[in-house]
């Protein structure tokens, strides 16, 4: 019996219900700003004399000066010490531009706990106001931190009423910022390397997905996968300055910047190709064709080549970037992958999701496989530390980084996280790994010496890439 069409009708199906399942996954994509501003509420860490209390919020309001309110969409409902112990994301919502007099925040119910058990409050009826003058202005996005007052909120120990102080926060010095960029919602969030914490928030274009930061020049720079563009940031301003337009259709997902920062390359997954830009004039000078569905690019150490996967064609394809032509278009394995060079450069890892193995490559021009090490399916993210050698890896499922030594891929151990590694980079400054959590809209931030977690925030719908001052 001839089985060859049927293993064929199974592999096309297979492949069916793959496409069309990541199809289905697709994240719901916010439409651009045009006429409105945004506004987005974080809330500080909830004091330690609340520690018995818990509440429920039921809705927040922006409250315009001539009175009209204007409800927010909630991140969470739910205030205790364990789940606001930390900075959290409270509250979003896009707005009409104009001058805001502040806040409305219904209660939804309270409780005390006392020797007897929890205590219910009484509540307001109507929403509690917060005088706070903020202005809402077009196509930019407005930060407030929100800090919760114990003592005014908690009256004769059995009313409730939420009183919260409400500040701008201030700029972070430029070589303590970092940025994620979050698809789903058309923005950067900006946060503090220093104290670990979001002290901002950028409106883009549609769908920001890559990011490359200049650290010389004090610029980003941030693709715009829905509007076939790249944005250009101010570090120091803290600003969107200019647009890179790219072809339509060309749907850019990742950056990369040369050392000298004078290229910069972006793989466009729409039209499989990779554009070469003059940071300078901010034009696309030319490009080059590469493999099918091209999604992620490295630059090797020396600038001089860079490495792009083709996640359709299951290619890497090598351009030289002083002639600009693909100098070389070798097999890879099947997925999304990423790769990492060696301390020294000299050798070149790739991971792959839908396969086991990890790959030991030679970089151009021999790019020979060495070696193929089987570390489980799923891998998603890599990360190399030029200063330990040691490699990283993230899994699309999972709650755990594995740590390996590089040349015989013994595993050494493994660090918890709260959620699988989207993206991993490394702060050269503080020596702290940066883990993205796709799933949980959210970035922990680990130190490579202690193993412990130091630090965590919340970011925004579907967060792509992140990226920091001073990372290695």
């Amino acid at each position: 019996m001839n089985h060859t069409p049927f293993k064929i009708f199974l592999v096309v199906l297979v492949a069916s219900l793959f496409l069309g399942g990541c199809e289905a996954q697709k994240p719901f994509i916010k439409p651009s700003l045009d006429g409105e501003g945004e506004v987005f509420l974080y809330v500080r860490p909830l004091p330690h004399e609340a520690r018995q209390l818990k509440f429920t919020i039921s809705k927040i309001l922006a409250v315009k000066d001539d009175g009209s309110e204007y409800p927010l969409n909630l991140a969470f409902k739910d205030f205790s010490n364990d789940s606001v112990g930390r900075q959290r994301f409270l509250a979003s919502g896009v707005l009409p531009p104009g001058e805001y007099a502040g806040l409305a925040i219904g209660v939804g119910g309270a409780t005390l706990q006392d020797e007897e058990g929890d205590e219910r409050l009484l509540v307001p009826e109507k929403p509690a106001r917060i005088d706070c003058r903020f202005t809402i202005t077009q196509k930019k996005a407005t930060f407030q931190s929100l800090t919760f007052n114990y003592d005014q909120s908690v009256t004769t120990g059995y009313s409730f009423n939420p009183v919260f102080t409400v500040t701008p926060a201030g700029k972070p010095v430029t070589g303590l910022t970092g940025y994620v960029s979050n698809s789903g919602s058309n923005t950067l969030t900006v946060f503090d390397k220093q104290y670990l914490e979001v002290v901002g928030v950028i409106a883009t274009g549609a769908e920001p997905k890559g990011l490359a930061i200049d650290q010389l020049r004090r610029r980003a720079y941030v693709a715009l996968s829905g509007d076939d563009a790249v944005e250009v940031l101010d570090v120091t301003l803290g600003e969107i300055t200019n647009r890179i337009r790219l072809k339509p259709g060309d749907a850019p997902e990742e950056l990369a910047l040369t050392p000298d920062g004078k290229l910069l390359l972006a793989v466009n997954s729409g039209s499989d190709t990779v554009s070469f830009i003059d940071p300078v004039s901010n034009l696309e000078t030319g490009r080059v064709k590469v493999g099918n569905k091209p999604t992620s690019i490295l630059l090797d150490p020396a600038g001089t080549r860079a490495y792009v996967f083709n996640i359709l064609s299951q290619t890497m394809s090598v351009i030289d970037l002083p002639s600009r032509t693909e100098a070389a278009a070798v097999p890879s394995e099947p997925g999304l992958t990423r790769g990492q060079f060696s301390r020294n450069g000299d050798i070149l890892y790739t991971v792959h999701d839908m396969s086991p193995f990890v790959r030991v490559l030679s970089p151009f021009p021999s790019l020979a496989l060495h070696q193929r090490y089987r570390i489980g399916m799923g891998t998603s993210s890599i990360k190399l530390d030029t200063m330990t050698n040691l490699i990283y890896m993230g899994k699309q499922l999972g709650s755990e980084i594995e740590v390996f030594e590089p040349s015989t891929f013994i595993s050494l151990g493994t660090i918890a996280t709260s959620g699988s590694a989207a993206y991993m980079t490394i702060d050269g400054e503080q020596n702290n790994l940066y883990v993205l959590s796709g799933d949980r809209k959210m970035v922990e931030v680990i130190n490579l010496v202690t193993k412990d977690v130091v630090g965590r925030f919340d970011v925004d719908e579907a967060p792509f890439r992140v990226s920091l001052m001073g990372e290695r």
